[in-house]
């Protein structure tokens, strides 16, 4: 047998060198010229600094500018340039929170972002994972194995997670109506003492936050806080979510009104000690038990500790108070126009409207790509607004709104 030859030489592509300064001038200046893709897996490689050339047009002149001036159509943030640099940093780690050895200092993030969060919702606990729809099926897992829930109730404005979630539990799922104003009618929910009753904290079409105050009504109470829920950082606006701490368990998604990157989420207790064991699953490869769905995950904490680090509670209540702002400004110039009809007064920075004098459609085709997204209640085309960008420029957005319905 011959003997393997092994190379002493470093592999450059574990030593970054230049190569990250390139990522961040391309970053800064994306090339406008896009070449085509490999139709196949190349033999072999062109190398990184050209691999960076050839991808920097598609992947940042090919995504939607959630930063820019104009953008006020989803739920999803521009992010703080701090979490560009933490998310590098964690993917150069590749920390497991499985495994606590390999991850120290991403656990200890974990648990000191849980300690400041939690207590705002009342809850004493949870943790991390991959989005909201992973958090409510947490959720509703829990109230399953560990209270024997038989059925879930949510309205029909709940985000489509409940249904999915009920379904893989095997749960029965019964969706209550509303009333004209979107609120929850808890008179069509019959007994609910074996039901996890699900209630909505800034729904997706509309942004209504339902009747919280009836949380503990149900065996298990869960309220889907996804969007709304970083308003209780909010000094002028936390009162709007009163009643949510009365819940058994609560989502929260950090990739909205948090700022943060996509797979951040956050799913609460306000019993952990009885609602993780329920969760708890060991192995003889872990040492410490996997609590939750998700098994192997990164560190989601870190750009989120160290942008809380940097701006501090009152920073990030100043940014979501600047969102709600635009969105109040917005309604207020919709509610005066006489070519466009306001659906209601926003109640967590969401504002949904349509014109007068056209189609939904024909307006929406007139404003430019990422300012508004469209909707659809009772039937009804509406076109939707969300504050999620601190930097939207409203002065603009106003104006170009009303050129486009004056038709000028």
């Amino acid at each position: 047998m011959q003997p393997i030859h092994v190379s002493k030489k470093p592999d450059s592509s574990f030593q970054p060198d230049n190569g990250l300064q390139l990522a961040l001038d391309l970053l800064r200046n994306p090339p406008q010229q896009q070449d085509a893709l490999p139709k196949e897996l190349p033999e072999s490689g062109i190398d990184e600094p050209r691999t960076l050339h050839l991808l920097a047009p598609h992947v940042i002149s090919g995504a939607a500018p959630l930063a820019a001036d104009t953008t006020l159509a989803n739920m999803d943030p521009p992010t703080p340039w701090i979490t560009w640099a933490m998310s590098l940093w964690n993917a150069s780690l590749n920390q497991n929170l499985l495994h606590p050895a390999t991850a120290p200092f991403a656990i200890e993030a974990e648990r000191k972002v849980i300690e400041w969060l939690a207590p705002l919702f009342g809850m004493n606990g949870g943790h991390m994972c991959g989005g909201s729809t992973l958090a409510n099926l947490t959720a509703l897992w829990v109230a399953r194995d560990s209270m024997q829930v038989e059925r879930v109730v949510a309205s029909v404005n709940a985000h489509n997670s409940i249904a999915k979630a009920a379904k893989i539990l095997g749960l029965p799922y019964e969706q209550i109506r509303t009333r004209p104003d979107g609120q929850f009618d808890l008179e069509h929910a019959g007994d609910l003492s074996n039901t996890c009753l699900v209630l909505t904290a800034g729904t997706t079409a509309t942004g209504t936050i339902e009747p919280l105050e009836l949380i503990d009504k149900a065996g298990w109470g869960h309220i889907d806080a996804a969007w709304a829920g970083p308003l209780l950082l909010s000094r002028r606006y936390a009162q709007l979510l009163a009643g949510i701490d009365k819940a058994d368990s609560v989502s929260v998604s950090a990739h909205k009104w948090l700022f943060q990157p996509k797979d951040s989420a956050f799913i609460f207790f306000k019993a952990p000690e009885t609602a993780e064991p329920a969760i708890s699953y060991g192995g003889g490869y872990l040492s410490a038990p996997n609590i939750g769905i998700q098994g192997s995950r990164g560190a989601a904490a870190i750009p989120l500790l160290a942008t809380m680090i940097a701006w501090g509670s009152s920073g990030m209540a100043a940014r979501i108070d600047h969102t709600m702002d635009i969105a109040h400004q917005l309604a207020a110039v919709i509610s005066t126009d006489q070519n466009l009809q306001l659906w209601g007064e926003p109640a967590s920075g969401v504002v949904v409207f349509r014109p007068n004098n056209m189609t939904t459609d024909e307006l929406d085709k007139q404003l430019p790509d990422g300012m508004f997204s469209l909707c659809e209640i009772d039937n009804n085309k509406w076109l939707r607004s969300v504050a999620a960008n601190p930097l939207a420029d409203i002065g603009k957005i106003i104006t170009c709104l009303k050129s486009a319905v004056a038709g000028t």
